[in-house]
């Protein structure tokens, strides 16, 4: 049984004024996710800055959204490394507190060939008895997950039971679901790829989109598994220019700054990442109104 079907928000990070995490607001957004019908929350993945927060602030940061989320829906908590023993310990910190699954970036930096790959999310799967979500990005990490690894270690390690795909080449995906023949649920990691994905046997997507339109995003799986493509393929096609406006600069410098437009006063970003242009701003602020969000 999959993790989730449909639309999972990789949620942003909330900050104060001085840096530090803000839990509260944190939790007024996970309570808007879920109103709004999201199907499961991924907590300190890329889109949460993780890469930029103390072991300390990623645990408190699991912790808090599985307590604040209490069951209502999968909480899948992001606890990936380029060092696999860090990965074992995020993990195990995760399965104590009661997460439903982790999901594991491929090493970036360091990097590893695929037999190396095999190595290490083995290592971490079976350091853990809860669900793994590999997580396929090459565009941030130099590191591709080949179709031949991802089901190698699907069919070789129990709890390895889904991919979130984002190498953005559908021909790779395509192979993917051809070689896995359902051994391993795939989850679109582009929003703009998500209808796609469903129609290869897609289990969903684990969306950045999800953080300003979370109805629309579980509307457009939903609406393709009820049989309604045509439905599902217009709510891709609407929101295509404001997925186009929300990655135009590096993921999440462009949600934080559509999240503020809407008042949601989630804060600035940690350094390396900088304010959005100006340009890129006004972009942004125009296919939000387009699509229908409204703006504070």
């Amino acid at each position: 049984m999959s993790i989730f079907t449909g639309a999972g928000v990789a949620i942003v990070t909330p900050f104060h004024e001085d840096g530090s995490v803000d839990y509260e607001k944190l939790g007024e957004i996970i309570e808007d996710q879920i109103a709004n019908h999201t199907d499961a929350i991924v907590i300190c993945g890329t889109t949460g800055e993780a890469s930029t927060l103390t072991h300390g602030e990623h645990l408190k940061a699991i912790k808090y959204t599985i307590d604040k989320v209490a069951k209502r829906i999968p909480v899948i908590a992001g606890t990936g490394s380029n060092c696999t023993e860090t990965a074992i310990m995020l993990s195990k910190e995760a399965e104590s507190y009661g997460a439903d699954g982790v999901l594991l970036v491929t090493p970036y930096y360091n990097k590893a060939t695929q037999k190396g790959l095999i190595a290490h999310f083995t290592a971490i799967a079976n350091s853990i008895s809860i669900p793994v979500v590999l997580y396929n990005v090459p565009s941030r990490t130099g590191c591709n997950i080949l179709p031949e690894t991802a089901v190698t270690l699907a069919k070789n390690v129990e709890n390895i039971v889904a991919i979130k795909e984002a190498c953005g080449n559908i021909s790779q995906i395509a192979k993917l679901a051809a070689l896995a023949d359902g051994c391993i649920d795939i989850y679109s990691g582009n929003d703009d790829q998500v209808v796609p994905i469903l129609s290869l046997g897609g289990k969903g997507v684990i969306s950045v989109l999800s953080n300003v339109a979370p109805q629309e995003t579980h509307d457009m799986c939903q609406k393709f598994f009820d049989g309604d493509v045509a439905g599902s393929r217009e709510i891709q096609l609407k929101a295509m220019d404001l997925i186009d406006a929300l990655f135009c600069e590096v993921n999440p410098i462009p949600v934080k700054a559509a999240m503020n437009l809407m008042g949601w006063n989630v804060g600035g970003l940690r350094a390396p990442l900088t304010v959005m242009e100006e340009a890129n701003q006004q972009k942004l602020a125009k296919a939000m109104e387009e699509f229908g969000i409204k703006l504070a």
